[in-house]
């Protein structure tokens, strides 16, 4: 076997393999085996007509198709070795030749990583938010876990803001009632505009068995970001009492004595948070500074199919579970969809740009994971995504995902090292220093930006169909 590598442009090569016809035996012998498992012929036993007889009743063509089908991944990997390519994704593969026992010629196009040169980043500056938790935080996040110990008493009178109400709700769209649209016996609070877009109105002053109807746009279902006509029904109004801030209430809702300690553990976390945040947005900043730096080629091809499985992912998955199509989506975010499309192919780039960055990186300082990193990793990801990490770790290794996973840690690690050599500070011009928690912050900042581009595929099969004449 002969091939060679033609540069179609930085991110695209074509290769011209020639193959003589005695490599191909053994994929034509193993055409004959499969053709002689699939059809029967009168005075044959399965398995046992000659060649020949093939040849004559189906074609010496139907037997070379099926033959360099079998034979194509094989020679195609073989010219990535010989020509050390390291393709990403499918290659495009086009039969020039196939001579009857003489010679087969093709060629396959494939997106390959592009070369790149990463700058001197020593000198890049980001500014973050500074750590500040103010008493009002902490006033705050006291409050939050005080409406937790919130008791509600069932009262007879017209419900008022704070009040707990118990509702039935129907919606309606052009007068039809929507099959997702009823629901009963749905606990809400007056005042918190968790719910729909004046529902708070509409309760306030009605006592139990009260109706009324408002016009809302809807926020979610099968009709999402449609104006519909809602008819609320009050089934009971309860008072909520808030229970009282003192040493007592540190003992019910914590493992404090005073409110004092809890108020103190409670600046301690507010501060943890906004530590995890700072990490995070130092990251996403130095991680923006550092793709402005860099001059990355795009594959084209495979900026499109990474579009077209961000978009299928989206309208079959992520909406799905929501039950909204793609048309509601746009109306609830208000975008058309070219702008949407504009959206998507940015992203899609951004992530492609990401990895190959920090791939880079990672090559460059010679960054390697390690068994104990990647399991960790993997408990994250479990976490964030609803599973067990015994169930989704089966799921990565059942996918094939496990160097996906690898690739996550090694980029994460690759952005912590730059965000170790450049300068950041906080609003207040003070130094930020990331310890190893943060760090791993960083980590999970740098695989979510770069996750979802397409991996690197050195073992891809070449999909050709060849064509041969009888």
């Amino acid at each position: 076997m002969k091939s060679a590598v033609e540069t179609l442009n930085p991110t695209r090569v074509r290769l011209t393999v020639e193959v003589p016809f005695e490599e191909l035996k053994p994929s034509l012998d193993a055409a004959y085996r499969k053709i002689n498992q699939q059809v029967q012929v009168p005075g044959f036993r399965k398995g046992k007509i000659p060649a020949r007889i093939i040849d004559q009743r189906f074609g010496r063509g139907a037997v070379l198709e099926e033959a360099v089908n079998e034979a194509l991944p094989k020679f195609y990997s073989e010219a990535l070795t010989e020509g050390e390519i390291s393709p990403l994704g499918q290659p495009e593969v086009d039969i020039t030749e196939l001579k009857d026992n003489e010679l087969l010629t093709f060629t396959a196009e494939v997106d390959i990583r592009p070369e790149i040169e990463i700058p001197d980043y020593s000198g890049i500056e980001v500014t973050v938010d500074a750590v500040e938790v103010s008493d009002e935080d902490i006033d705050s996040a006291v409050e939050r876990l005080r409406e937790r110990f919130a008791s509600s008493t069932v009262v007879e009178r017209a419900a008022a803001e704070g009040d707990e109400v118990k509702i039935d709700l129907e919606a309606r769209v052009d007068g039809e009632v929507l099959e997702d649209g009823v629901a009963s016996g749905v606990s809400y609070t007056i005042g918190s505009g968790q719910m729909l877009d004046g529902l708070d109105e509409a309760v306030t002053g009605l006592e139990a068995g009260g109706t009324a109807t408002f016009t809302s746009e809807l926020k979610g279902g099968s009709r999402a970001g449609s104006e519909a006509e809602v008819s609320v029904v009050v089934e009971s109004v309860s008072s909520r009492e808030l229970p009282e801030l003192d040493d007592e209430f540190a003992q019910l809702a914590s493992e404090f004595d005073t409110l004092a300690e809890l108020r103190e553990d409670s600046r301690t976390r507010l501060a943890d948070e906004k530590k995890y945040q700072q990490a995070t947005e130092a990251q996403e900043k130095v991680l923006d500074a550092l793709l402005e730096l860099v001059e990355v080629p795009i594959p084209q091809k495979l900026l499109a199919d990474e579009v077209e499985t961000r978009k299928h992912n989206l309208e079959h998955h992520q909406l799905g579970q929501l039950g909204m199509d793609l048309d509601a989506y746009l109306a609830l975010q208000e975008k058309s969809l070219e702008e949407f499309e504009a959206e998507l192919k940015e992203q899609a780039e951004k992530g492609i740009r990401t990895q190959f960055v920090l791939d880079e990186v990672a090559k460059q300082e010679k960054l390697s994971v390690s068994q104990e990193e990647l399991t960790e990793h993997l408990m994250r990801r479990a976490q964030s995504s609803g599973m067990g990490p015994d169930q989704f770790a089966k799921a990565v290794v059942e996918g094939g995902q496990v160097q996906m996973l690898v690739g996550e840690v090694r980029r994460g690690k690759a952005l912590a090292a730059v965000v170790e050599s450049v300068t950041v500070n906080d609003s207040n011009g003070e130094p930020v220093h990331l310890d190893e928690d943060e760090d791993e912050a960083g980590q999970d900042a740098a695989a979510e930006a770069g996750q979802d581009a397409p991996a690197e595929t050195g073992d891809a099969a070449a999909e050709g169909t060849a064509k041969a004449d009888d």
